[in-house]
């Protein structure tokens, strides 16, 4: 049994990766200044062997190499072996992986770096094989013993590439910004449509909510035909598809295949976050119950299964249960038969329990095809009837599959993924008006102010069972911005906003260079690694810069901080040359493209009624206006200033601090933007 084994130094840590890997009997170390003095001390080399909890592909390798007492031999007598969680460290975790990419073309996880004791990598790869992993073991030491000096000059040329390859040259002061950057590149990105099913034509098939979010922006001033149906699709596909848990809510990491059907089934706090901001707001460009649906169903499961008491949102749930993968989340024909009686025909024909829903070993994965109507329809059931069969439905099968073993969870809270979240449930509640939603933000709002913040502003990286710990980085701080920023846009609470403001000047003193016009992604504060890199590529999560970015433009406007506004704008023009590389990396950069290029506008709602008219302002899809508000005088925000008003409503439309004249109904305000735009 385990607990018979000997633990190794990972015992003594937190996170719930490192702590898997605890009863190897390979001698893995955390990553901390005593370990690498150690490894200096005695001239070995390392192997950072980097990965995550929810990782299915780490699992396997740790089962077949690192548990096996050969192997752990062999990396114990010649390496010092440092495991990393790539949640709690990305710093570390960015640093290798762009060392692998520069070495093979390619990365992911389980990510493995040999480098020398100070820490510079020399070879790298993703998942080994066991007899190839030992095989590659023997010839990387061999070569340190034999010819030390070929590992160092090779390991020097890589540490400068990895400095210099997200290095970006600084624009000539009179460079301008232009969004017809982007109709260029949207045709590239236009030819690379599924068109059948969605996302791009590829596979696996990753939902990237800001991909989505510019498209919708983008098409809200270029009326493309082509790009309406793309999103129109691909929303409905990926709600659809087997990527999506159909009794329990929430989306799965991504599909193994190009139809969203096949999921790889952990599912993380960073995609859900994302997921519920996206389909909230598509609901206010077309109001499809789907999109509701989703976001409804997605929010209960994270609260359900994610929420600890602290009011923070945990990271992942893993992909496997009893060691295979997907066991807690499919169902073979007899189970659903026998739960379902009479309504299995109805239920089959719903979730595609025949040869489209098939996966393996007699086992079908959920997924739907037709929309509820049409199967209402051909049922000859009223409407309303069916869908509440489809609740009931549901209901039978969770509290079945709740009796299953479940997967198990990383139940670190990471202060990034809770921004992502709050900023999700902020929009959820402004478009359906459900208080609970609100609720819940603010109480994760609380966790990072009372567990995470620390009385200079600096915020922690993580946080489990009490314990905060690992200083922020600079996701960290963009993504809780954009949390608080959504929140005073929800509340009009200006004590969210003025926190927004106080982490935004602790960036610019912290972590921004001068020399780049861009924000480094640690501290000046922390340990220094052997490259301070910047993050710049919008991935699965958008990029700290271009987040922090969009942050500086939100808060200039909003504070008339002409600083912040310009220090955005250096940004953009410092990596603008990406959008024509490739425009889904930049997609998040695009957008900030568009509220600098295209018309933007501030409103400004004053008087008892401010809150309400807020609510009825976001049943409509308008990217391209900030809303501000107040029902009493004393505020901070420039443009509420000196707008005490006894009439229940008043409206300011505002652009580049110039107001038009104020009027008393929301239909007037929204024709003064119409106009200019």
């Amino acid at each position: 049994m385990e607990n018979q084994k000997k633990p190794n130094a990972l015992i003594h840590e937190t996170s719930p990766y490192l702590l898997q890997h605890a009863y190897n009997p390979v001698n893995w170390r955390a990553w901390n200044e005593e370990t690498l003095a150690e490894a200096k001390a005695q001239n070995k080399p390392l192997i950072i062997s980097i990965g995550y909890s929810t990782c299915h592909w780490c699992h396997v390798m740790e089962h077949e190499s690192f548990e096996d007492e050969e192997v752990a031999q062999f990396m114990n007598k010649h390496f010092v072996c440092i495991k990393v969680d790539r949640e709690e460290r990305p710093d570390i975790d960015h640093i290798y992986m762009q060392a692998v990419q520069l070495m093979t073309g390619q990365g992911g996880w389980p990510l493995n770096c040999m480098a020398t004791a100070d820490g510079r990598p020399f070879y790298g790869g993703t998942y080994f094989p066991k007899q190839q992993w030992i095989s590659v073991l023997q010839q990387l030491i061999a070569l340190y013993k034999d010819d030390l000096e070929k590992v160092n000059s090779y390991a020097d040329k890589l540490t400068t590439g990895i400095k210099q390859s997200e290095l970006v040259s600084n624009p000539s002061s009179d460079e301008a910004l232009s969004s017809k950057l982007l109709d260029k590149s949207i045709e590239k990105w236009k030819a690379k449509f599924d068109v059948v099913h969605g996302g791009r034509n590829e596979a696996p098939k990753f939902p990237i909510p800001s991909n989505y979010q510019f498209l919708m922006h983008y098409n809200y001033f270029k009326h493309d035909k082509a790009i309406e149906k793309q999103l129109d699709l691909s929303l409905k596909k990926m709600a659809f598809g087997g990527i999506y848990d159909h009794v329990g809510g929430g989306f799965a990491r991504y599909s193994t295949d190009e139809k969203w059907k096949v999921p790889h089934f952990e599912k993380m706090l960073y995609d859900n976050a994302q997921l519920i901001d996206l389909y909230a707001t598509a609901f206010r460009r077309d109001p499809n119950p789907l999109y509701r649906e989703v976001v409804e169903e997605t929010i209960a499961f994270a609260q359900r299964e994610l929420l600890d008491d602290s009011g923070a949102f945990y990271a992942a749930l893993d992909a496997d249960s009893e060691g295979e993968e997907g066991k807690f989340y499919v169902w073979t024909e007899a189970q659903l038969k026998a739960i379902l009686k009479d309504d299995f025909e109805l239920f089959q024909n719903h979730f595609n329990i025949n040869g489209k829903g098939f996966w393996e070993k007699g086992n079908y994965i959920l997924l739907r095809e037709i929309e509820n109507k049409d199967l209402a329809e051909k049922a000859q059931i009223p409407l309303a009837e069916y869908e509440e069969k489809v609740r009931a439905w549901k209901q039978l099968l969770i509290e079945k599959r709740n009796q299953r073993i479940r997967p198990s969870l990383d139940d670190k809270c990471i202060t990034s993924w809770n921004g992502l979240m709050i900023k999700g449930l902020c929009e959820a509640y402004l478009s359906f008006q459900n208080k609970a939603h609100l609720a819940l933000a603010k109480k994760t709002a609380e966790f990072i102010l009372n567990h995470q913040k620390q009385a200079d502003h600096r915020l922690f990286h993580t946080y489990k069972k009490g314990q905060s710990s690992i200083k922020g980085y600079l996701e960290d701080y963009c993504f809780a911005i954009e949390g608080f920023i959504a929140l005073y846009q929800a509340t009009f609470e200006e004590s969210y906003l003025e926190q927004a403001y106080q982490w935004a000047n602790y960036c610019i003193t912290h972590f921004y260079s001068e020399k780049h016009n861009l924000f480094y992604f640690t501290s000046n504060q922390d340990q220094a690694l052997i490259s301070r890199t910047f993050e710049l590529s919008d991935n699965v999560i958008p990029s700290s810069n271009s987040s922090l970015a969009k942050n500086l433009f939100i808060l200039g406007k909003l504070y008339h901080d002409s600083t912040f506004l310009n220090l955005s704008k250096k940004m953009l023009l410092a990596v603008q040359s990406k959008f024509d590389e490739y425009l889904p990396a930049a997609s998040n950069w695009a957008q900030l493209l568009l509220w600098f290029t295209e018309p933007f506008y501030e409103l400004a709602l004053c008087g008892r009624e401010a809150k309400s008219n807020q609510l009825e302002w976001y049943q409509n899809y308008i990217p391209n206006v900030l809303t501000v508000g107040s029902e009493i005088q004393e505020t901070k925000v420039e443009l509420l200033k000196n707008r005490l008003t006894e009439k229940p409503i008043v409206f300011y439309v505002c652009q580049n601090n110039s107001c038009q004249l104020p009027v008393s109904k929301l239909a007037e305000a929204r024709k003064q933007i119409a106009q200019h735009s």
